[in-house]
This record gives C-alpha cells, sequence and structure tokens, in this order.
C-alpha cells in the first residue's frame, strides 16, 4: 500500500443537489432542488448523467427527491467523514484539515498536526474560506457491492442530519447499519437568514413502503445471508478505517479541483479573502501556481484538443 494515499472507497459516480453554471464569465455553483446522479465523465455540460439518474427520475414524475440506498459499512464514520477544511483555490489541494480540536496543515516542512480552534477562532480561515465539509459514500442498486456513489455537502443541515441518522440507525440495528434497507430524502426549511427561501438538505430514512421493524427483521435477514456466504463485515470495516488512515488528506488533487469549484468558489468583487489565503498557500507550501481557472481551462483543452 502506498504511504501518504488515502485509500477511499470505489466511486461509480457522483450524487449532488446543486451544479456549476457560467454567469458572468465565471463558473458559480448553482443550488437545485432535486437531486441529480451522475458518472465521473464530465462535458462541456456538466457531468454526464448516470443510467439510475434516468431510472429514478421517470418513477418520480421528473424529479429526483429520494434515492433508495445502502451503506458499505456499519461504522457511521466510515461512511460519512465530516471535517472542517480549508482549500487553496490556486492549487485546488486541500491546506488544513481539522475536527475542532485538532488539524493538519499544509506548511514548508510537510503536514503538521496543531491545534484546531474551528473556524471560528481560526486566523486562517477568517471570510468563510474554512467550511465544514462532508462526504458520504452509498450503495445504489445490486450490481457492485462495494463500489459506491459519492455525495459531497459544505451545508451545516445536512451533516448535522446525516451524522445523527447514521448514529442512531446503528444503535437501533444493533450494528447492522450496511444491512439496512435505506434511502436518501431531500427535505427543505426555511430560516431567518434565507428570507422564506428554502434551503434543501439531505436526510436519511428507512425506504418508502417500509416501515421500521420491517428494516431492522430484514437487517438482521441479510446479515445472517452474508455471514453463511462467508461475507466478513468487521473485516470490512477495518481494512476501511485503514485505507482513510493512510493518507492525510482524503480528497486527490484531481478531485478537489472540483471540490473547490462547487464548494469553495471565489470571493465576490470587493472581498480579498480569496487572495489572503491564496498567498498564506503559496507561503505554506513554498511556491506559485496557475489559478484554479486556468488549471481547468488547461484540463478541457487537453480533453478536447480545443482550448475553452
Amino acid at each position: 500500500m502506498l504511504k501518504g494515499l488515502a485509500i477511499t472507497p470505489p466511486v461509480l459516480g457522483r450524487i449532488s443537489i446543486g451544479k456549476v453554471i457560467e454567469k458572468n464569465g465565471k463558473r458559480l455553483p448553482e443550488k437545485d432542488d432535486q437531486f441529480t446522479i451522475t458518472t465521473q465523465l464530465q462535458s462541456k455540460e456538466g457531468w454526464l448523467p448516470h443510467p439510475f439518474d434516468e431510472g429514478i427520475r421517470k418513477a418520480q414524475g421528473g424529479k429526483i427527491r429520494s434515492i433508495p440506498i445502502r451503506l458499505l459499512f456499519n461504522e457511521p464514520d466510515l461512511n460519512f467523514r465530516a471535517e472542517y477544511s480549508l482549500f487553496d483555490r490556486n492549487t485546488g489541494r486541500p491546506l488544513c484539515v481539522g475536527n475542532g480540536e485538532t488539524c493538519k496543515r499544509q506548511s514548508e516542512g510537510g503536514i503538521k498536526s496543531l491545534p484546531c480552534p474551528s473556524p471560528d477562532g481560526c486566523v486562517l480561515a477568517k471570510g468563510g474560506a474554512c467550511k465544514p465539509y462532508g462526504r458520504l459514500n452509498v450503495a445504489i442498486g445490486d450490481d457492485d457491492p462495494l463500489g459506491s456513489f459519492i455525495f459531497r455537502t459544505t451545508g451545516f443541515n445536512s451533516i448535522r442530519t446525516l451524522a445523527a441518522r447514521l448514529q442512531y440507525f446503528k444503535a437501533i440495528s444493533g450494528n447492522r447499519l450496511a444491512c439496512l434497507p435505506l434511502e436518501l430524502k431531500l427535505r427543505g426549511k426555511s430560516t431567518r437568514q434565507s428570507h422564506g427561501t428554502p434551503i434543501y438538505f439531505v436526510d436519511i430514512t428507512v425506504r418508502t413502503g417500509i416501515s421500521l421493524e420491517e428494516a431492522l427483521a430484514e437487517a438482521r435477514r441479510l446479515e445472517e445471508e452474508r455471514q453463511s456466504a462467508g461475507f466478513d463485515q468487521e473485516a470490512l470495516d477495518g481494512a476501511a478505517q485503514l485505507g482513510f488512515n493512510n493518507g492525510a488528506f482524503e480528497d486527490s488533487e484531481d478531485e478537489a479541483e472540483s471540490v473547490v469549484e462547487e464548494f469553495f468558489p471565489e470571493s465576490g468583487e470587493g472581498n480579498d479573502t480569496a487572495g489572503k489565503n491564496n498567498a498564506q498557500a503559496e507561503t505554506a507550501t513554498g511556491k506559485t501556481t496557475l489559478s484554479l481557472a486556468e488549471k481547468l481551462a488547461a484540463k478541457a483543452t487537453r480533453q478536447t484538443g480545443e482550448p475553452t
């Protein structure tokens, strides 16, 4: 196993509740009121839809508001990882990742472990550059029991709800989280800050049409079936934990480019926070690099052979 490289669950596609659009010459994130399931292939128009997207969309009348899933692991923190994350917009790489107590930060001397006071108390995080950032891996369909679709979010409502649900489902199922028939559900709410406009977040519930008691019975049955076939869930959880621990940061540079573009967009005019953070990142890494926009343009040119 290559040291320093986080070994994460194999990803077959992406789940999102938004997209990146072109507006006034800039690529900006746009929120949505439905799920979209895509492949990992991208065109000039965006991420290509996955076949699951069309099937589920037709079944739900045009908008995907829920997705039937199973989880890969019994341990909640393996299915859903949430951290405070600060990305360098120039390189697309994570600069600092912490949990509110300790953090791992890029520096000229390599990665350092430091205290993490959370974004509110961190000088480097001022201006909203550091956000809670969560990643959820789920299985859709039965074709690949170890393949997953990844949902990424910096939404506090989604992060808090998903973390709570996974802990609760683990407890009531007797540590059979990976065997429960579940679904991702899109929920809406209005807050004082949203000025009456609905905001959407992601929840996990028992699949529609199945009672909690039926779901628990199904989880017990599936666990027994897997055990009789030799499926070792405990060993799978252990292997996943070792894989995550093998690297300091979970997102690779290629993945981080898309993450930064969608979840850590550049600050608007008159706000120099992004520039300050980029300067700090250059100091930490000891070099100056192309901007993210330049890197994305170069990447598109390599893929299409034409400048964007």
